[in-house]
């Protein structure tokens, strides 16, 4: 298991909101089932197998393309831990923990 941070920014795009465009790599995570992920302002971050990591990036990526984006820039950060199992809620868990914050329920 797997954790992937992306972020993917099409340039030379018509104004300054790139919203509309950037949700066509969003939509590639709400249309599968193989890994879990969770949306945030700058990066999104997926959780599965590495081999669906880089498959679901690769398809992200080329949604903008497909788009109309001339220029694509993507960022991607991999946490791929090899002597347990770790979940992105665990990650957070234990931040929150140190801070003595209570934990999030769902």
């Amino acid at each position: 298991m797997a954790i992937m941070a992306i972020s993917i920014a099409p340039s030379g795009m018509e104004g300054t909101s790139l919203s509309a465009i950037v949700s066509k790599a969003i939509e590639v995570l709400d249309k599968q089932d193989r890994v879990q992920w969770e949306l945030g302002s700058m990066f999104t971050t997926v959780e599965g197998e590495l081999d669906d990591l880089f498959d679901i990036a690769k398809r992200m990526h080329e949604a903008l393309a497909e788009a109309g984006a001339p220029r694509i820039g993507s960022v991607i950060k991999i946490d791929d831990r090899r002597d347990k199992v770790a979940h992105m809620k665990e990650k957070t868990d234990a931040i929150m923990h140190h801070l003595g914050k209570p934990l999030d329920e769902s």
